[in-house]
């Protein structure tokens, strides 16, 4: 009796460990541009799928929507064979991606798979692509600082452990190069850098030239170019987020750099118009903007006395407009931002951060008193010189006029030179700030007591 009930136990755990449905597979109805629908497929938004096409050729898709029974996909690989009628057969555990401290020094594609020609991975998990929700109450507050390695932000944008800032710039004003030097002079324990629909030549020299062998070490590189699909790009800034999340619940103070947010929010459009959403914002459908703090939130601080992620996303403001609808929507959901300016590349001047317009705003959780209001006092005569700049440049200013625009034409030089560094420069954070005190002297109250009297002539 024992021997039978053994064996019957043994059979239903077969049953259940196996599929007990039988493999289902639809067909391909239509096709235009980017976007399939399937019929006779019952998937749920998220699942992943292959696409028989002819010969040997197959397209791995997404469920991206549906229409009473019709399911629309987006392909991640390369269309290519496919003919109406063709088969498609859903995935199972379509979602997992590989995780763990083998990352490290390796880089990946959107779905996790290497390369970097370095051989498999071998990672010791795989995981959900979509994390956990951690209650915002659970989280540890951002109470301490962390060092980037650039004075500039060290000094005058501290950036707090779990911060989330933006890195607003144009082209080709030096984000990439400034990302690069965050990764080699940072204190973080783990660097995890998203390069996110970035010209294919530019993945290349960021991570042979910018980051380099001392900032790959320790670094994870997820790498999706422009002429990857637009699923592609999506999946890639969830697996960066995804991998960042790993360590982070491993104790680890990350750093997530992430080029660019931008990117992000276009593939993001290029999905929700193929399928039928419509425009709202300059092009841009409401679904972008639900997606930007779906992302953006899941990083930060984990629970107390666990890790943390401070992250950047890079934002391109196009055309240098300030008040794209992205740029604007990221500005909302940040902790801070840090602007880069045409004007001070042009004149040669790097890191090109603009002062007067970035800000942390966990800046006086994380600084002393004395380094936060000389921080403040550098502000104010860093813009007090720029406001004047144009009647100094043409000799129109009489010395004298006003003593804080004195004390600024005094100081400019300094300032200037404490606000460049060079690109091998590594400016730890406590260097950082013994320089800043030393750059601006503190503000000093007037002595009234060498005041001359004012003689009273009322009356006379």
């Amino acid at each position: 009796m024992t021997a039978h009930l053994a064996e019957r136990l043994t059979r239903l755990q077969d049953y259940f460990t196996e599929d007990p449905q039988p493999e289902l597979s639809g067909r391909l109805t239509r096709m235009v541009g980017l976007t399939l629908e399937c019929v006779g497929c019952p998937m749920v938004v998220g699942d992943r799928c292959v696409i028989t096409g002819q010969g040997a050729g197959t397209v791995e898709a997404e469920v991206v929507g549906f229409e009473d029974d019709r399911v629309y996909l987006m392909p991640l690989t390369a269309i290519e064979g496919l003919r109406p009628g063709a088969r498609v057969v859903p995935l199972s555990a379509a979602s997992r991606v590989p995780v763990g401290p083998e990352l490290l020094g390796r880089v990946v594609n959107g779905n996790g798979e290497p390369l970097d020609g370095k051989g498999p991975l071998q990672a010791e998990a795989r995981v959900s692509l979509s994390g956990d929700i951690i209650n915002p109450l659970d989280r540890a507050p951002v109470r301490q600082s962390m060092d980037v390695g650039i004075r500039a932000i060290n000094s005058l944008m501290t950036v707090g452990q779990g911060q989330r800032l933006g890195l607003f710039a144009g082209s080709g004003v030096g984000k990439s190069v400034l990302l690069g030097m965050m990764t080699r002079f940072t204190n973080a324990d783990i660097t995890v850098v998203g390069l996110i629909g970035e010209r294919g030549r530019e993945v290349k020299e960021f991570i042979e030239d910018i980051l380099g062998d001392e900032g790959l070490t320790r670094s994870v590189v997820v790498a999706s170019p422009a002429d990857d699909s637009p699923l592609m790009r999506l999946r890639a800034a969830m697996l960066t987020t995804r991998i960042a999340e790993y360590f982070r619940d491993q104790g680890k103070r990350v750093l997530l750099l992430m080029d660019s947010l931008t990117r992000y929010a276009q593939a993001q459009r290029e999905i929700a118009l193929a399928v039928g959403e419509p425009p709202a914002t300059k092009g841009y459908p409401p679904s972008v903007f639900a997606k930007l703090p779906q992302l953006v939130e899941r990083t930060g601080n984990g629970r107390p006395g666990g890790g943390s992620i401070t992250a950047f996303y890079t934002v391109l403001t196009e055309g240098d407009d300030q008040q794209d609808p992205i740029a604007d929507a990221a500005r909302a959901i940040l902790d801070g931002h840090i602007v880069l300016s045409r004007r001070l590349a042009e004149e040669g001047h790097y890191p090109a951060i603009d002062v007067e317009a970035s800000i942390s705003r966990v800046m006086p959780q994380v600084t002393e008193t004395e380094h936060f209001a000389r921080a403040q006092r550098f502000k104010q005569v860093y813009s007090r010189y720029q406001q004047a700049r144009d009647l100094i440049s043409v000799g129109a200013y009489v010395k004298g006029s006003d003593p804080e625009t004195d004390f600024a034409i005094t100081h400019i030089g300094n300032m200037g030179q404490f606000l460049q560094q060079g690109l091998s420069e590594s400016a730890p954070l406590g260097d950082s700030i013994q320089q800043l005190l030393a750059v601006v002297p503190e503000r000093r109250s007037p002595d009234r007591s060498k005041t001359p009297p004012v003689a009273d002539g009322g009356g006379r």
